[in-house]
């Protein structure tokens, strides 16, 4: 077979196809669909983007996401993905076509009955995945300049979490998990503290790196190096951090369902010895 066989036109912009080595496979390109009847060949340079959904279900959601979605969004986020592909170092999983569809399809119309949605973890999104905020601010821009539709900063927040969900094949269920997970270690830092951390800070900044590594680690089963004698210092010279520390690595053991080794509380003891005012220790 020279070429894809089209099984199916969805829209203009999508058809199921039949590839030569992969089966069934789902075609997106502007115009795709246009006069297309089942069992047409189409070249292979006709195509922008084909992705393969072996598992039958996701092929059936997406198939009915494809019935149900505006045409030029479909088109729009095509483009996206294109260019987040492009921009990315590593590949996309594809289930991001699925997800995003759904996730900005439903974004579009909130913002249309004028109801939103506040993000909780926008600033810690951003400090934590630069580069997947940056692609998100891409999508969120290109879908106001194409589609009419301003969906605003929180939305941005979102669509980077389905981007690095697809970078690093995890649930976005999982990805979003993690981000309140670091949120709600930042409030039990200051709670425990009695202090408000300031947002913009360097040490901030770096806070939330090292627990998004430490997430990291743990999830892999990863060791970190002890720290030996020091481990001592930092346990005699800052009780009270220490002490922290071990909470919040004994919060990370629970949520995440993995052990810690005990040199992260040593780590993360020197991260809030970093970030909480000598005053409040």
């Amino acid at each position: 077979m020279n070429g894809l066989q089209v099984a199916k036109v969805l829209n203009n912009n999508v058809i199921i196809a039949n590839h030569p080595e992969h089966g069934e496979v789902v075609v997106i390109g502007k115009g795709i669909g246009f006069n297309r009847k089942p069992r047409e060949m189409i070249a292979n340079e006709a195509v922008e983007k084909l992705f393969i959904l072996r598992n039958a279900a996701e092929q059936e959601q997406y198939k009915q996401l494809a019935l149900e979605v505006d045409e030029k969004l479909i088109e729009v986020l095509n483009e996206i993905l294109l260019y987040v592909a492009k921009h990315s170092q590593t590949p996309l999983n594809e289930h991001i076509h699925i997800a995003l569809t759904d996730h900005i399809a439903f974004a579009i119309k909130r913002a249309e009955q004028d109801i939103a949605i506040h993000n909780p973890f926008l600033f810690e999104t951003k400090e934590i995945y630069p580069e997947e905020y940056r692609l998100a601010e891409y999508a969120i821009n290109m879908i106001r300049d194409k589609m009419g539709v301003d969906l605003g900063q929180d939305e941005i927040g979102f669509v980077a979490l389905h981007i690095h969900s697809a970078m690093t094949n995890q649930h976005i269920t999982e990805v979003k998990a993690y981000s309140q997970l670091i949120a709600d270690m930042v409030d039990m830092i200051e709670q425990q503290m009695n202090f408000s951390i300031v947002r913009h800070s360097l040490d901030y900044a770096r806070l939330l790196t090292h627990l998004r590594f430490a997430i990291e680690r743990i999830r892999r089963g990863e060791k970190v190096h002890e720290l030996g004698k020091l481990e001592e210092v930092l346990k005699d010279e800052y009780p009270e951090l220490y002490d922290l520390a071990w909470k919040l690595t004994k919060v990370m053991e629970k949520r995440l369902h993995k052990p810690v080794y005990q040199a992260e509380i040593s780590y993360l003891t020197m991260h809030l010895n970093r970030i909480v005012p000598r005053h409040v220790i």
